[in-house]
């Protein structure tokens, strides 16, 4: 696991050092975002045309918000830290608006919710008990990499689901948002949910092993982290080498 953690660490690092950030970080940033939000939607099962997105042609539900988490994470890195629990509660009514009538809240019912397969979510009581330590971690002082505790958020919110709808578009945000506050991704550039996507069955297999609670199923789960981080930078690489034509 360590030498996936540092592959994806040298990834990033190549990708900042790329000559079209000097000038067009910018929008860099704004179309990885906009990849970032298509691969995100189509995690949860909805698979719109990126040019479509672009020019506002998507009127789904899911697209949307996608497109809306996406949009915001510039703005709510601040208090991240402090206040994981406003920010979360945030990013679903961001991510839920359209599909429920009061998004935000976190779920005290059962959720029948499970786009990925990975079968029957935990009771409210768990949850609310897992998500305290979630939040407990995050605001507190932790030598994690950065890469691994936002497999860590991203996981936890995947299989918890939390709010019961919605749950995976908010746990890719608030991953994304962990690398960026943690520093592996300060500026925003890796469209990370692009390689969740490409990777295809590894991203439900992954969160499957992580459900196992081993440290074998953990070290999958932030392995194929690692390696949607580096097949992320590859894609926004592959921005940098369009800007620059």
């Amino acid at each position: 696991m360590p030498e996936a953690v540092q592959q994806a660490r040298e990834a990033a690092d190549r990708l900042y050092r790329h000559r079209a950030l000097r000038r067009r970080s910018p929008e860099v940033s704004a179309e990885s975002a906009l990849r970032g939000a298509r691969a995100s939607a189509a995690l949860e099962g909805v698979d719109v045309p990126l040019e479509a997105l672009r020019l506002g042609e998507a009127a789904d539900p899911v697209s949307q918000g996608a497109l809306r988490v996406s949009a915001e994470l510039g703005r709510l890195g601040a208090t991240w830290r402090s206040a994981p629990r406003q920010i979360l509660a945030r990013l679903h009514t961001l991510a839920a608006a359209g599909l429920m009538a009061d998004p935000g809240r976190p779920r005290n019912e059962p959720t029948s919710a499970d786009p990925l397969g990975l079968g029957p979510a935990p009771a409210p009581e768990e949850t609310a008990v897992r998500m305290s330590a979630l939040a407990g971690l995050l605001s507190g002082t932790t030598k994690a990499p950065a890469l691994v505790l936002a497999a860590v958020v991203h996981a936890e919110l995947v299989v918890l689901r939390p709010f019961g709808v919605a749950d995976g578009l908010v746990a890719r945000g608030a991953g994304r948002l962990t690398l960026v506050e943690h520093g592996l991704d300060p500026k925003s550039l890796i469209a990370v949910e692009v390689g969740h996507l490409e990777l295809g069955d590894a991203y439900a297999e992954g969160l499957r092993a992580y459900l196992k609670g081993t440290a074998d199923g953990v070290g999958v789960w932030v392995r194929h982290c690692a390696e949607a981080v580096v097949a992320g930078a590859r894609e926004t690489t592959a921005i940098c080498e369009a800007l620059s034509r």
